[in-house]
């Protein structure tokens, strides 16, 4: 593979560039990160960018852009790093207990008496239903359903009504 460089009409031999390059690369970044893994990520993404970038002189400009480069992603690895553990230290990640398998049974329950109920509704009081309680404003319903604003209230409780009773007969049927 070749990289064209602007000013010199011969291309830059790729795979050269890399054999020449890359072990340095890894060791500089190293040193910068502190880290072997994420030395040897931000080396690879130095030079896969150079593979689409175009260089304008030579080889000494190759090897500036590619340390240049490698820095600027050292830079923004620390900085996505230090804002991840900056937000978990402010908004700390607590595991959730664990649902007791018979509670989990009736929520289970009650979500697929829910879509059966939800299935023997007309198809526009079904999505009113799901729009409203998926966040959707009463104009945003009335915009996707064709109908007036000021009757989306109305046509809610209707089906809200209707859902119950759905709700209800699956239960007395069972």
């Amino acid at each position: 593979m070749t990289v064209r460089a602007t000013s010199s009409p011969t291309p830059v031999d790729f795979d050269a560039v890399f054999d020449q390059h890359y072990a340095d690369l890894v060791r500089y970044c190293r040193r910068l990160t502190g880290e072997s893994d994420a030395a040897e990520d931000i080396a690879q993404e130095s030079v896969c960018r150079l593979f689409g970038h175009e260089i304008r002189a030579g080889p000494a400009d190759i090897r500036a852009w590619l340390f240049k480069t490698a820095t600027n992603l050292a830079r923004d690895r620390y900085r996505t790093t230090t804002n991840r553990r900056r937000l978990l230290e402010v908004h700390p990640v607590q595991p959730s207990a664990s649902e007791a398998p018979d509670r989990a049974l009736e929520r289970e329950e009650r979500r697929a008496g829910a879509r059966a109920a939800l299935e023997t509704m007309a198809p526009r009081d079904r999505e009113m239903l799901l729009m409203r309680y998926s966040g959707f404003s009463y104009k945003e319903i009335a915009e996707a359903l064709g109908v007036s604003s000021s009757s989306v209230g109305t046509l809610l409780s209707r089906a809200e009504r209707r859902f119950a009773d759905a709700v209800t007969g699956l239960e007395v049927g069972a």
